[in-house]
């Protein structure tokens, strides 16, 4: 079985974007939600710490808004149609994890794409400046699939794979996620794709995540991005 391809998540796999994801959702707050800023902020919004928690533990990121930044459903689509507009706008510096840029390119014959809920052109900007945007040759980010296909849906998946291949049959490939989303989706994008193609779901843990405690088991996880070239090394 021979790895054809890797899908990445965004935020917590391929960097960490709290400090930036907070400020947006403060600034955000304030437009759709201005009795939750302020003396009312989130306590999940508060520090780094209590954000990773809450966002491992929402299913996916409309819940996190309502049942822990506390907004109302239609508070909640407001926000996210404002997401991609300010993750632009903002300018808060993103880094990568250590040893990420080390693992694309060890890993640099295989086809990589991204599947996220952040924008296509913001993360393009961050892996232009960490220089290693030549090495993905497709990202989808939240506004290039419909709202109704957001992850876990395989709708994005499907969409960075009819980028990087003519067909995606008798393919296998790889998605990387830090959420227990990631992992559904990787369910669901199989179960789209058919039998003739494999996909594998690698959890990272490395950013505050608990795989061992989801319901949806992935089939590895990994404690650093390093990990992922071993894992690799028996698809190759």
């Amino acid at each position: 079985m021979k790895l054809d391809a890797i899908l990445w998540d965004y935020d917590g796999t391929i960097v960490n974007s709290v400090p930036k994801n907070i400020d947006i959702t403060k600034s955000i707050l304030s437009i759709v939600a201005p009795n939750l800023t302020g003396d009312n902020l989130p306590q999940c919004l508060q520090c780094e710490t209590a954000y990773h928690e809450a966002n491992h533990a929402a299913k996916n990121w409309q819940d996190l808004y309502v049942n822990y930044y506390g907004m109302t459903e239609d508070e909640m689509l407001a926000a996210g149609s404002l997401w991609a507009e300010h993750q632009l706008s903002n300018t808060t510096s993103v880094k990568l994890f250590t040893g990420v840029d080390d693992a694309v390119r060890s890993l640099s014959s295989v086809a990589h794409g991204i599947c996220s809920q952040n924008s296509s052109k913001n993360i393009l900007n961050v892996l232009s400046e960490a220089q290693v945007d030549a090495y993905f040759n497709a990202v989808i980010g939240y506004d290039d699939v419909s709202q109704h296909g957001q992850k876990p849906s395989p709708e994005g998946g499907l969409k960075c794979l009819d980028q990087l291949f003519d067909s995606p049959e008798n393919k296998t490939i790889m998605y990387v996620g830090d959420h227990e989303a990631d992992v559904q989706f990787a369910r669901n994008l199989q179960f789209s794709l058919g039998q003739k193609s494999t996909v594998i779901s690698v959890a990272v843990a490395y950013s505050g995540a608990a795989p061992e405690r989801w319901e949806v088991k992935p089939d590895f996880i990994i404690r650093s991005p390093c990990e992922l070239t071993t894992i690799c090394e028996q698809f190759l």
